[in-house]
């Protein structure tokens, strides 16, 4: 049984690996002001974790809450990308400001085992689909706030790695490809598409109905159940080598078009695609090579046909859960 502190642990990934690590047998503490994460998340496992609220940019806090413990997975970051557009300094804020608490803090402590999560946005524009751990990390242009998010983990993975060489006896980095699942928070694109297909069918009950999608909807994807993902991390974690960084993910990859249509057909209806102007930083493929993490074992086991549907059906039975406007 290992001590862990899990920050972030009451977000989407956070919550699901907090849950993982309890049934493998760990004591685990959870480090979250719950700005973004939610405690019905927690709910299954409230009674077997210790929950402590604060914020990670707080130094004390974050040295409070390693205090005693093993091992460190910090997750907290700011995620969604319309926050990558509407906050990048609030982006940059949590994630640096966290990530230099969280090494210190372990420093100070003495905890030798970290695991940190970075991002598929580290890469922004691939160089090569599928993907592996060693593209080069890129930020295209620094004056689009886009690039907070996937810059901000590009210098969390350098101080993991840098302090890791001599302040770490096992530092482990993973970087998760699009990563879906009930209760993924309302900013990303599986939610997104649900709610607003939903409304339309209110709508239009007959017919195509009319759905607005960014570009010609030829971007492609390669979503990630969560259960999928959670099941990485702890191979990765088991058997990952020291600095060692690992591709979380699948390789079924599908259009954002082809999204849209799957929705569709799960409610019953089709579409009409409506193209509309694309935001400036996207990416038109994402899809990981996954080889590194299935040579320790991992395999994906939950296809996008599997996992999509009842994804959608926790969004449509709990659209009153979405930040108000």
């Amino acid at each position: 049984m290992s001590r862990i502190l899990v920050t972030g642990g009451s977000g989407f990934i956070g919550s699901a690996l907090v849950k993982a690590l309890v049934k493998d047998g760990n004591a685990v503490r959870v480090l979250d002001d719950n700005s973004r994460g939610a405690p019905r998340r927690l709910a299954d496992v409230a009674k077997d974790i210790e929950f402590v609220a604060g914020d990670v940019r707080d130094p004390q806090a974050v040295l409070n809450a390693v205090r005693g413990v093993d091992e460190v997975h910090h997750l907290a970051y700011v995620n969604g990308t319309e926050f990558f557009y509407s906050q990048p300094d609030l982006v940059l804020d949590v994630g640096v400001k966290g990530m230099l608490n969280v090494v210190d803090a372990c420093r100070s402590l003495e905890v030798g085992r970290l695991v940190l999560a970075s991002s598929s946005e580290v890469y922004q524009t691939p160089p090569a689909i599928p993907t592996d751990e060693t593209a080069p990390l890129v930020v295209p242009d620094p004056t689009n706030p886009r690039y907070s998010y996937g810059g901000g983990k590009i210098i969390s993975e350098l101080m993991a790695i840098n302090y890791g060489r001599k302040y770490f006896e096992r530092v482990l980095i993973f970087r998760p490809h699009n990563v879906y699942g009930p209760d993924m928070g309302f900013e990303h694109v599986i939610p997104q598409f649900a709610l607003r297909l939903k409304k339309a069918a209110a709508q239009h009950p007959q017919g195509k109905l009319p759905f607005e999608i960014q570009g010609d909807g030829s971007q492609t994807r390669s979503f990630c159940h969560v259960d999928d993902l959670v099941r990485g991390v702890m191979v990765m974690r088991a058997k990952g080598e020291h600095l060692g960084i690992y591709h979380v993910g699948t390789t079924e990859e599908v259009s954002m078009a082809e999204l849209a249509g799957c929705i569709a057909a799960h409610a019953g209806r089709e579409i009409a695609l409506v193209e509309r102007p694309a935001p400036a930083g996207g990416t038109q493929r994402r899809c990981p090579d996954i080889g590194k993490l299935q040579k320790l074992g991992y395999a994906p086991q939950t296809p996008l046909a599997k996992g999509l549907p009842p994804t959608v059906d926790w969004y449509w039975a709990n659209e009153s859960l979405a930040p108000k406007a």
